[in-house]
């Protein structure tokens, strides 16, 4: 009995091995999965307040149109959201608190605010204490800009929730600890027990290792003590740091309870042979914990899969610009934000007009009179949804650089249809441009140009063309229609 015990346990003890490093990769994909989810949050409020700081409004400093144009903005994060307006001194000159802005203190982080004046750049903020909230804040902040210079600094501070109700969302189970650091290593949102750790710093066992490379897994304490397996990633959008842990003891837990199974069967197990035992071990030592492992890698294998082409995106693209860089990352947050409307429909796929809205919401906020939409409810497969999202999201991102939405007459009209025709149905969309910039055909296509073709012909059996016309670029494209469509 003592050797086909022993046995047992070597096959028990084997498959904790295999189940721990399973886990620790699971961490690590986990953290970059929140980080995704992160930078996309973040990029959506910035391209809002980017739109905010184009206004007419703002730039002429007439800040009682603006308050109207600022209110549409904030309603989407909630009361506890904040937009101030100031100059380089720090002096504000708009607050969406209140209209008096002579009774308003100075801005205290005046580090950040200077960066926004010499960089001309978009910049996140670390979390410190806001003068007018008077409490822990974050804040984005994006340039106004007038006849090449940078004019105000347009600043808004979400509320905290947000980012702890995504890392709430994404906490598997009671075994988790998740959170989201600033680029100084303090907590801004975290589960367990936010209130009593956010504000503060990184327990140190993953506080110096944080500085010392980006990424990486490791086992850590937790500020309450707890050992964990940890994974942390950092955002090359904001410079914050995504943790996520998983405790020792749920691991080491069911091992223990495998083992005094296993040993207690194993002399029921010498009745029947050998070959039974080796079988009953193995499954008695894997258990409940790998079922729901796997459980958990399916209803996150998407997300997961996200983070992880971002990961390499990064690493590849290393020596490229920022503004390549910028590119491609606003293209995985445009495939980001189609997987997020697939799921939740749960991957049964989507209204063709609800992915238009998801795509165009930035450009919808204040300027919803010159987005016009006319078309059928055309319902997609998750296929078709993500790359006719990656498409329009080209096509608003070549309006607003280049196009319609680049000044403040311009106008777009995107019509759609489906066409009942042989051997199947078929979706065509127009993107009509107006009032924009005078057109010109380019010398030599671009990569987004490409896209949309080639993304066209190859992953919806359809075609793409481009007219550069005198009065504003017209995109057509037909796609073919899946029969579960």
């Amino acid at each position: 009995m003592l050797p086909l015990i022993i046995f047992a346990v070597g096959i028990v003890f084997h498959n904790y091995q295999r189940d721990r490093q399973a886990a620790t990769q699971r961490v690590l994909e986990t953290a970059r999965s929140i980080r995704l989810l992160l930078d996309a949050e973040m990029q959506r409020m910035t391209g809002g307040l980017q739109v905010l700081a184009l206004t007419n409004s703002l730039r002429n400093s007439d800040f009682d149109n603006f308050r109207r144009v600022a209110v549409g903005f904030i309603d989407q994060y909630g009361k506890d959201g904040v937009v101030l307006v100031a100059d380089r001194a720090g002096r504000q000159v708009f607050s969406s608190l209140t209209p008096d802005t002579a009774s308003l203190p100075p801005r205290n982080n005046l580090e950040i605010l200077e960066k926004v004046f010499t960089t001309r750049q978009p910049q996140y903020s670390n979390l410190f204490f806001g003068a007018v909230k008077q409490r822990l804040i974050i804040t984005v902040e994006v340039p106004v800009m007038r006849d090449g210079e940078v004019l105000y600094d347009i600043s808004f501070s979400p509320p905290i929730e947000v980012f702890q109700a995504i890392i709430e969302k994404q906490r598997l189970n009671q075994d988790w600890t998740i959170s989201i650091f600033d680029s100084d290593g303090v907590n801004l949102a975290r589960v367990p027990n936010p209130q009593a750790t956010i504000g503060q710093r990184a327990s140190p066992s993953l506080f110096a290792e944080m500085f010392r490379q980006s990424e990486a897994t490791l086992p850590t304490v937790s500020l309450e003590g707890v050992a964990l397996i940890t994974g942390f990633t950092r955002s090359r959008v904001t410079g914050w740091t995504v943790a996520a842990g998983i405790a020792e003891n749920s691991l080491v837990a069911p091992l223990w309870r495998s083992l005094a199974i296993t040993s207690v069967i194993g002399g029921v197990l010498l009745l029947v042979g050998l070959g039974f035992a080796v079988r009953m071990a193995t499954t008695i030592a894997r258990g409940e914990m790998l079922h729901d492992l796997l459980i958990e890698e399916l209803n996150h294998r998407v997300k997961n899969t996200l983070a992880i082409l971002q990961s390499i995106a990064t690493q590849t693209f290393r020596s490229a610009s920022r503004t390549e860089r910028d590119k491609f990352e606003g293209r995985l947050g445009a495939l980001a934000e189609a997987h997020n409307l697939l799921s939740t429909d749960k991957w049964q796929g989507s209204d063709f007009q609800d992915v238009v809205s998801r795509v165009l919401r930035p450009y919808l906020l204040n300027t919803s009179e010159r987005v016009r939409m006319f078309g059928p409810r055309v319902p997609l497969s998750p296929r078709l949804a993500l790359v006719l999202s990656m498409i329009l999201h080209e096509m608003a991102t070549n309006a607003a650089k280049y196009g319609a939405l680049s000044n403040d007459t311009g106008t777009v009209t995107l019509d759609w249809e489906r066409l009942e025709e042989e051997p199947g149905p078929k979706l065509r969309m127009i993107w009509t441009e107006a009032g924009g910039p005078p057109v010109t055909a380019p010398v030599q296509r671009g990569f987004g140009s490409r896209l949309i073709e080639r993304s066209a012909r190859d992953q919806l059996g359809g075609a793409a063309t481009v007219d550069f016309l005198p009065h504003g670029v017209v995109y057509t494209v037909t796609s073919s229609l899946e029969i579960s469509d």
